[in-house]
């Protein structure tokens, strides 16, 4: 059985392999810590699948690894000593490797010896290919294929510089064509990550953007292509026309009377302006002296993943309602001392938003589902989660599981334990994935009104923003209106267009105000 790097997360991607709780032979029962991995969110254990033996390990401590990963290998006690005895003679190839020369000489001879001086008499009829492969290269016998050797058999050697490194971090080297020693590493015991390589080539190619910009956008442009690939996704959509592939064929009618090979070899280069550096511009030219250029680091890097990802999925539509909140309020001051003494930490208004949803949630069962495809998936059970802030350089959501079949107490506990250990990093992968619905709660710092970005793949986001004291229209028993000073805040809802329409957004947000302003809260406390 492979064990894999698990989804720690919904916006998580990778991991760090910070230590293995077992050794290579160990026997591991099922649910039984195996080892600790490390994210940008959560630090925590992860348990093994299921009883065995561990009979092989593939990603060392310190080393980082993408979501699905191979990390080792379970087996039964039968396979384990085949599994770890095998693993020596693996290493011993080489002397296989130098005895297999004496058993077919005349198939290795001509290959290594009789066709390096071959290929001599190649160079002066192609001398471009032959001497790069020579300089990348010691081996002559790869000269005759071409490009293929020296793409995949030099940079490896040229970009790992001895470090230690997972395969992910090896081929994105190579295809930016970065050394090791470019590169500074930030994650464990100094080991490069994939988010430093993607940094050191951001950076690589600053420089050369000013210079594209004033002049022919095709010279200097062409190295940029391998370094940024991310803002090719843009670029394509605006240079289509100033790469003036079409203005090639003038030159090219003048080629055939000279040669045909110099005019195609300029005409190459013209498709790096698909690809330019163009957005790597900005940041150099916004900085000025006395300026500070803070890299994202990956919690950073991840969000803006996950919020573009969104907005590119989801048709965002925004609802609000304006909530009085004075009968949770009195509810809230005459509880608030005795809630101190008995649970350790203040009651705020977010466990009454919570269970007003529950509570609404059932007469409008769209809001609490998911988008696969092109399909509409509707969750009965209700997993909410709840947006915590990570001393300002992130956001997590760990989630309440059913929260409908709770009481106002127990979903005040629960959201109390889970901030206070997200904010320590204590949290379990399972305790951040698999919400329905997403609260999120600004309103401590006294925001007005708040449009959150939908957490994919849900529908809806709810944000809670400040609730303050407002006059507010009030309506007695004999329908005699009159002033009165109320605890007044707002509801926003995003939600995705494509699960429902305006109309049930705002007929949700209106069933939600009723609730919160007509339910007898101080009962619910009692």
């Amino acid at each position: 059985m492979d064990i894999q790097m698990p989804q720690l997360g919904e916006t998580v991607t990778e991991g760090t392999i910070t230590r293995w709780l077992k050794s290579v032979g160990d026997h591991v029962e099922a649910d039984e810590p195996l080892f600790e991995v490390s994210t940008d969110k959560v630090d925590s254990e992860v348990p093994a699948p299921a009883a065995g033996t561990l009979s092989e390990i593939l990603v060392q401590e310190g080393e980082t690894a993408e979501v699905g990963t191979r990390l080792a290998v379970l087996s039964d006690g039968a396979g384990a000593g085949a599994t770890t005895a095998a693993a020596p003679p693996q290493q011993a190839p080489p002397p296989q490797q130098q005895a297999q020369p004496q058993e077919p000489p005349p198939q290795q001879e001509p290959p290594q010896q009789q066709e390096p001086p071959q290929p001599s008499p190649e160079p002066p009829r192609e001398p471009v290919s032959p001497p790069a492969a020579q300089r990348t290269q010691a081996a002559p016998p790869q000269a005759p294929s071409g490009p293929p050797p020296t793409t995949s058999a030099a940079p490896p050697q040229a970009s790992t510089g001895g470090h230690l490194m997972s395969p992910v971090v090896r081929r994105l080297l190579n295809e930016y064509s970065l050394d090791a020693a470019e590169v500074q590493g930030t994650g464990e015991g100094g080991r490069i990550t994939r988010n430093d390589v993607l940094d050191a080539a951001v950076r690589r190619q600053a420089p050369a953007a000013p210079a594209a910009t004033p002049t022919a956008a095709t010279p200097p442009q062409a190295p940029a292509r391998a370094a940024t690939p991310p803002p090719a996704a843009t670029a394509p959509t605006a240079w289509p026309a100033p790469p003036q592939a079409p203005a090639r064929p003038a030159p090219d009618e003048t080629a055939p009377t000279t040669s045909a090979a110099p005019p195609q070899a300029p005409a190459e280069p013209a498709a790096p302006p698909q690809a330019p550096a163009e957005p790597a511009a900005p940041p150099s030219a916004a900085a000025r002296t006395g300026d500070e250029i803070v890299p994202f680091d990956n919690i950073r890097r991840r969000t803006a993943e996950h919020m573009v990802r969104s907005k590119a999925t989801s048709p965002h539509v925004y609802t609000s309602i304006e909530v009085d909140y004075e009968r949770v309020d009195r509810a809230r001051r005459a509880a608030q001392e005795d809630w101190r003494i008995r649970e350790g930490f203040p009651l705020t208004y977010l466990p009454f938003i919570v269970r007003a949803f529950c509570d609404t949630v059932d007469d409008y069962p769209n809001v609490n589902a998911s988008v696969d495809g092109e399909n509409l998936i509707v969750h009965h059970d209700v997993h909410i989660g709840i947006a915590v802030d990570l001393d300002f350089k992130g956001l997590i959501a760990p989630v309440i599981r059913n929260a409908d079949g709770k009481r106002l107490r127990l979903i005040a506990r629960e959201i109390h334990d889970l901030a206070t250990r997200a904010r320590s990093k204590q949290l379990m992968p399972d305790e951040i994935a698999g919400g329905s619905f997403t609260i999120t709660n600004p309103g401590p710092w006294g925001t007005y009104m708040t449009l959150p970005i939908i957490n994919q793949p849900q529908v809806a986001i709810l944000s809670t923003d400040g609730i303050r004291k407002r006059p507010w229209v009030v309506t007695d028993a004999d329908g005699e209106d009159s002033i009165a000073i109320r605890h007044v805040g707002i509801l926003a809802l995003t939600w995705d267009h494509r699960a429902f329409d305006g109309a049930y957004a705002a007929a949700f947000l209106q069933a939600m105000k009723d609730e919160i302003q007509g339910r007898d809260w101080e009962a619910e406390l009692a």
